[in-house]
């Protein structure tokens, strides 16, 4: 989509007030990225959810600073013209202020991003502040937040009583006065994300919390079920399963090579007589023609 421009902030609280919904999508190479830009998708989010379907991390706390840098570099290439964050990885940004900056200069000046976005809520609002005083966008991430995954005791729905509910709303109310441009809402219930959604004036962008989130994220490899070990997820909804296709692609390649029918005649290349005359001898040559 050589004409596409990239979103601004401005133009995604425009689109909040027109109901117009933002489509995220993960990526984290070259050649996703640029299938999803080709695509036509808003934004792309490098996340450090990388841990777990590229790295193989059974959950994402052992991402680094220099993966999320690596990552987001490739992306950023291939991505010219789509809005692009990425995560602040776990245990970079709870220290003091100049550690979080170093680490958002980095995924900023090296790897390209546009934005960051943090996992937190009221106990993040002061850094949000700081870095949206420095002129960094940041994204809010609240509800379930995996980099917390051992201290909330599990991938466990968010909102589902008054209490848990209200201290979500008032969370989001928090990032949103800290200077947030937009949060996104993961595993909350619809009803609390709704309400959510309608409090604020930045845009909500929502995985597994329902159909009234300003915008909806899904990973990458959830959407088109590439991964080897597929695990259902009631809120991801699959569009294409090139896993099983690659699977596939990948065993006939195999059986091919086995049984030397790969490759044919079409794939190869012919040298001259010449050639053939300096490797056997212009008499061997002849008389394998003869």
């Amino acid at each position: 989509m050589a004409n596409k421009q990239a979103l601004n902030i401005v133009k995604m609280k425009k689109m909040k007030t027109e109901g117009v919904p933002l489509s995220m999508l993960t990526a984290y190479d070259y050649p996703s990225a640029r299938l999803a830009e080709e695509a036509g998708i808003d934004l792309i989010l490098v996340g450090d959810s990388l841990g777990n379907v590229v790295l193989g991390y059974d959950s994402t706390l052992p991402v680094t600073i220099d993966d999320m840098v690596y990552h987001t570099r490739s992306v950023t290439r291939a991505a010219q013209h789509t809005f692009i964050l990425a995560d602040m990885p776990f245990m970079t940004y709870h220290g003091s202020i100049d550690e979080t900056l170093r680490g958002v200069r980095r995924l900023m000046q090296e790897g390209g991003a546009h934005a960051v976005k943090m996992e937190g809520g009221l106990e993040i609002c002061s850094t949000v502040s700081a870095l949206a005083a420095a002129g960094v966008p940041v994204m809010g991430h609240i509800g379930l937040t995996p980099q917390s995954v051992n201290m909330i005791g599990g991938y466990r729905i968010q909102g589902k009583d008054a209490k848990d509910a209200q201290r979500l709303m008032d969370e989001a109310l928090a990032l949103e006065a800290a200077g947030a441009f937009a949060i996104l809402l993961e595993l909350v219930t619809e009803e609390v994300a709704a309400a959510i959604s309608k409090a604020l004036s930045i845009p909500t962008i929502g995985i597994g919390a329902g159909r009234y989130c300003d915008g909806q994220v899904l990973v990458y490899h959830d959407l088109l079920r590439y991964t080897a070990d597929y695990r259902e997820k009631r809120f991801v909804k699959t569009y294409a399963d090139i896993g099983s296709l690659i699977r596939e692609g990948i065993s006939q390649y195999v059986q091919e090579v086995k049984q030397r029918t790969f490759p044919e005649e079409s794939h190869v290349f012919g040298a001259d007589e010449s050639v053939l005359e300096s490797l056997y001898g212009a008499a061997v040559t002849k008389g394998a023609k003869s």
